[in-house]
């Protein structure tokens, strides 16, 4: 049967339920959201004249969920305008509704009977064939699925999101003995495409695959650090981006997941399991404390962490009390900055003979033999483990990755020494001459399994381009970007200077690009697989050229920059862009003018040049200006200066789109442009929009003139930012930036309804640029942005 999910349910409305149904209208899937009936009125209830069978007192954990949804930071939605694909509802009058999904997703009380019995409802009210599921993260898939009929038990299956469902790539899959291999290949695409998740099969073992080995993990490091003497801040300062761990390491992230929790996922393992593994899972006596006095971390606003002011203090474990927060100096963390690359770096850290070294090695062996340990017991091979972690927990390399880094052969040397056990097939592999858990051979990467090196599996949709280059698929390279051949016709291009800031290297590589493109291809994609899209233009060369007066440089740089970007727009083959992350300032101005935006989900997309005390130079003003006019419906009137208000709010109060659908609306994308839910599929996705639009015949667009609002809209525009000014909440510098960018948008000293060419308009940019770049205070902008990486307000 062809399976397609076009509604859903989710039966559970706390912070997990609810975060799971905003995703799903994230997607565009209708959601309905239920919850249980309150058990009484509340004296609010009363005041309001409720009763028992009014609906907003039924229906009330639900639609309090929906109204916390948009209050939740980071954001749930992607758009609020997604709330309204959610439906409120409650088990007691709403189950039937279940009937018309396609999916069902429990999330309620991480209890056993409490889930079976809401299953047993389920039952009497679901449509046969549709797909039912627990969001449980640890309780076993086969004891829920206990007495259920036979189409329920093949149809069922555990699908474990992580907090928050938006922004966590981790999805595990959990099938029973009974549940059905098309649903189970059904739920790793739809997972993939639709969900946008990194999909991994789990076993049905306590707490699956990643918080298995992450609260292992995590509690080895409580463990290695009261032994050691070690304090809450030192162990986190090794513990985060030293390693290639997110930067709330271990402790912040304790606090961030809430300590009572991490206790109820520890205490399920514990009760499953025995010996030396169950003392693991014990939580320490102090933890203890902390949970009997409500220090839960951020949510009670203390943990390990507590911020007074502007201070952050840490906890001592002994005495439970704070103190200054401590960082761990030693040779080995100074000499491992040093080191090209995390590999390189974790293996000089783990081998030092300090503090630092001692710590690392002492968490890393025991998590490393755990995960072999567990190796076909919670997953069928290295490769789930590795990319649970890396997708849940937010490791840059998972456990296998890490051993290979340090060196299998060295490092089990070491342990055994120690008198550690290696789990036997890992010396087996040894013994057989292997000694790595991953090798690469013609650009292809294998895992070792059984034996044997199996080819990786990736999904035809993940493009890599570390892996076309080593396959001989560069063009064209210099210090700031590549040329690469994609594949079907289509060339991308790849920024790669600091930060992927703009300076004439890139400019160059658009220039050749385009022009390549034009003779030999069908379409160029501008993306990359850093770790934003780009943070706009070298301004550390700018704020340099600036301060020894250098304006003829800035304003050539500024020209071929914006005569790189109209190359772009009026190139006679498509452009796709495919941004991602932060895309600010020069960013936008890339992407503005393609043919076409694949953006992705998480997108943060914005003109931020204000920030720095200057406007846009690249053609951004115009751009956008001429964005919002293209996004106008045909032949409907519409008011000019309205347009031109818009644009000059968004510009002048340095807006950010928080997602892809924000920055749609935002206009910095147009209704055609698209929006990619799996991050790691967006330049396939924005390859086969450049392949569409040369196969439908694509056109270069003709020059047009654009209508201005002139020197009446320019008053129009500045009546605000005067206002602001007299009212104290701008400065004097923002007035004058607020007076130079009105300028350019109104398009001079015209009549209103001027037509004027988009050359015309770039000059006016320019120059406004330039007059801007040369004034101290945004020099001293640019410098405060440089070095404390925030604005200044002067």
């Amino acid at each position: 049967m062809t399976r397609r999910i076009q509604k859903a349910a989710v039966l559970g409305s706390g912070v997990m339920g609810s975060g799971i149904a905003a995703h799903l209208a994230n997607i565009g899937i209708p959601t309905l959201l239920l919850d249980i009936v309150p058990r009484e009125l509340t004296e609010e209830d009363k005041a309001k004249g409720l009763t028992t069978e009014s609906k907003a007192f039924r229906n009330r954990m639900s639609e309090n969920a929906l109204k916390k949804l948009l209050k939740q930071k980071p954001a749930p939605l992607t758009s609020k305008q997604n709330l309204s694909l959610i439906t409120a509802g409650n088990f007691e009058d709403d189950m039937e509704k279940i009937s018309e999904c396609d999916w069902v997703i429990e999330v309620v009380v991480e209890n056993l009977d409490i889930k079976k019995k809401v299953f047993e409802q389920v039952e009497q009210h679901r449509k046969p064939g549709s797909i039912i599921s627990s969001n449980t993260s640890g309780i076993s898939i086969e004891a829920m699925a206990e007495g259920r009929s036979d189409d329920f038990q093949k149809n069922f299956l555990g699908t474990h999101f992580f907090n928050p469902p938006r922004y966590l790539k981790l999805l595990e899959v959990i099938p029973t003995k009974k549940t059905d291999r098309d649903v189970v290949d059904f739920m790793k695409t739809f997972g993939e495409d639709a969900l946008g998740k990194g999909v991994v099969f789990a076993k049905d073992t306590p707490n699956f695959i990643a918080n298995r080995i992450g609260t292992y993990g995590l509690l080895v490091t409580v463990q290695e650090m009261l032994k050691g003497g070690y304090s809450v801040g030192e162990v986190d300062s090794i513990t985060g981006p030293l390693i290639g761990r997110p930067k709330s390491a271990t402790f912040r992230t304790l606090d961030v997941v809430g300590l009572d929790t991490f206790a109820h996922v520890a205490k399920n393992v514990y009760d499953q399991v025995d010996g030396d593994e169950k003392k693991v899972f014990e939580v320490p006596a102090f933890m203890q404390k902390m949970l009997d006095n409500g220090w839960l971390g951020s949510k009670s606003g203390q943990g390990f962490f507590l911020k007074q002011g502007k201070e952050i203090l840490e906890l001592d474990p002994d005495t439970l009390e704070y103190g200054p927060r401590k960082k761990l100096k030693t040779a080995s963390v100074e000499m491992s900055k040093n080191e090209k690359g995390l590999r390189n770096k974790i293996k000089s850290l783990a081998y030092a003979k300090d503090k630092a070294g001692s710590l690392l090695w002492n968490i890393l062996s025991p998590v490393l033999t755990y995960s072999a340990q567990l190796h076909g017991e919670i997953a069928d091979d290295i490769v789930a483990i590795d990319r649970a972690m890396k997708w849940g927990f937010g490791w840059e390399l998972g456990p296998f990755e890490t051993w290979d880094s340090i060196g299998v052969e060295r490092s089990v040397t070491r342990m055994k020494e120690e008198g550690v056990t290696v789990p036997q097939w890992v010396e087996d592999m040894l013994e057989a001459g292997h000694t790595h858990f991953y090798k690469e051979e013609e650009g292809e990467l294998y895992f070792y399994h059984n034996g044997e090196y199996k080819l990786v599996e990736r999904n035809p949709k993940v493009i890599d381009l570390k892996l076309l280059k080593k396959q001989g698929k560069l063009l064209k390279k210099n210090s700031g970007a590549s040329l690469i051949d994609i594949g079907d016709g289509v060339a991308l291009l790849e920024f790669h200077s600091p930060n992927n800031a703009i300076g004439l290297d890139i400019i160059q590589m658009i220039n050749y690009a385009v022009d390549e493109v034009e003779k030999n291809f069908k379409g160029l994609v501008i993306g990359n697989q850093a770790k934003n899209f780009c943070v706009g233009a070298n301004l550390a060369m700018i704020l340099m050229e600036a301060q020894d007066d250098n304006v003829f440089e800035i304003d050539m740089v500024v020209r071929h920059f914006q005569q790189a970007m109209m190359k772009v727009k009026y190139s006679t083959k498509p452009v796709v862009a495919a941004p991602f992350g932060m895309t600010l300032g020069g960013g936008s101005e890339v992407c503005l003018p393609a043919a076409h935006i694949q953006a992705s989900m998480e997108t943060y997309m914005g003109l931020v040049e204000v920030g720095v005390g200057l406007i846009p130079g690249g053609g951004g003003n115009k751009e956008l200006y001429m964005k919002h006019l293209a996004n106008l419906p045909n032949g409907v009137e519409f008011d000019l200066q309205k347009v031109a208000n818009k644009v000059f709010e968004t510009i002048a109060m340095a807006k950010v789109s928080t997602s892809g659908d924000e920055a749609r609306e935002n206009n910095f994308l147009s209704k055609a442009d698209g929006v990619s839910v799996n991050g790691d599929h967006l330049l396939y996705d924005a390859k086969q929009a450049a392949i569409a639009l040369y196969e439908s015949g694509y056109k270069a667009p003709i020059r047009k003139k654009v209508p201005v609002t002139g020197e009446t809209g320019y008053g129009t525009l500045l009546l605000g930012a005067q206002s602001m000014y007299q009212s104290g909440f701008i400065s004097e510098h923002d007035l004058l930036i607020a007076k130079k960018l009105a300028y350019v948008i109104a398009g001079g000293k015209v009549p209103f309804g001027t037509e004027v060419d988009e050359q015309y308009l770039l000059d006016l940019e320019r120059e406004a640029f330039l007059s801007l770049i040369a004034q101290p205070k945004s020099q001293q902008r640019m410098q405060h942005m440089l070095v404390k990486g925030k604005p200044l307000r002067n």
